[in-house]
């Protein structure tokens, strides 16, 4: 049967200020004792003066010792003989039972950058990969007591996180969810999967980001002309696209104003001259017709 995860909840602590002046009270009391019985001048109550003052100034110092400084945005977890006892999340000078131990734990937010990580993408291309994350501790008991390290934690979880993330997608891609093109989708998936993983912890994450994304040396060349092929190819569909509506437009104008009757092999002439002028790379020559329009 597994055991209840250890959860927080809020200890049973008291102003500080108080107490503080219980323990110089106890104290200064216990001193004044002790002299008390030294001047008294007998055995017995010399003894007597020792014995009560000490157990004063004995009394203070263990009030003392309950005294807890808290930091903003700090917490204290407290444990009695091994037993979680609460946490503090109130900042000031706070009082609890001297007999516990009282860790610190951050709850400021915190980034973490993963190192330059090399994967394969979803397409099998080695790629390099970096993210940072803002985290922040949630559930201090949790942090705690279900990991051995928090911080270290979270950072091989990220490490884990990222690497699953770029190994399940392609770098670039027209027809599907890409990391190069779809930050917004990919930094979600991540957020969340973060989240799972680090849940155990305690740990919220707040943001994740993809700050470094690039092929991997080797098959950076190979790819970077390759998109420049993709590129050209692009530029020459939108350049058709462009022409043939701009033959279609003109000889419907034509036939439309009656400028020029031409018959089915003239206008495919014509659509040929025209698409070589508007799709070539360089500008075209003109050349002068002395005939007719059939010569």
């Amino acid at each position: 049967m597994p055991r209840p995860k250890i959860t927080e909840r809020p200890a049973g602590d008291r102003g500080g200020w108080a107490m503080l002046a219980l323990a110089v009270a106890l104290i200064l009391l216990g001193v004044a004792v002790v002299l008390i019985g030294v001047a008294s001048g007998g055995v017995a109550g010399l003894a007597a003066g020792i014995t009560a003052g000490t157990l004063l100034m004995i009394a203070g110092l263990v009030v003392a010792a309950g005294l807890t400084p808290v930091a903003p945005n700090e917490a204290r977890v407290l444990q009695l003989l091994g037993r979680y006892k609460g946490t503090i999340r109130n900042d000031g000078l706070r009082w609890v039972n001297p007999l516990t131990v009282r860790p610190r734990v951050s709850t400021r937010i915190r980034n973490h950058e993963t190192g330059l990580a090399k994967v394969n993408d979803l397409d099998g291309n080695p790629i390099e990969i970096t993210a940072v994350v803002v985290w922040q501790v949630a559930d201090t008991a949790r942090a705690m007591f279900e990991v051995d390290d928090f911080v270290e934690f979270v950072a091989f979880q990220t490490e884990a996180a990222v690497r699953h993330i770029a190994g399940s997608f392609p770098y670039d891609a027209a027809d599907r969810i890409s990391l190069r093109d779809n930050a917004d989708e990919i930094t979600a998936q991540l957020s969340a999967e973060l989240s799972e993983r680090v849940a155990s912890a305690g740990v919220d994450i707040i943001e994740s980001r993809i700050t470094g994304l690039a092929y991997a040396p080797e098959i950076a060349q190979a790819m970077l002309r390759r998109q420049q092929a993709g590129a050209v190819v692009a530029a020459r569909q939108r350049i058709v696209e462009g022409a043939v509506g701009m033959v279609q437009l003109a000889l419907n104008q034509l036939e439309e104003d009656g400028v020029v009757e031409l018959d089915e092999e003239r206008k495919a002439t014509m659509v040929s001259n025209l698409l070589v002028v508007l799709c070539a790379d360089r500008d075209a020559q003109p050349v002068v017709n002395t005939g007719s329009l059939y010569q």
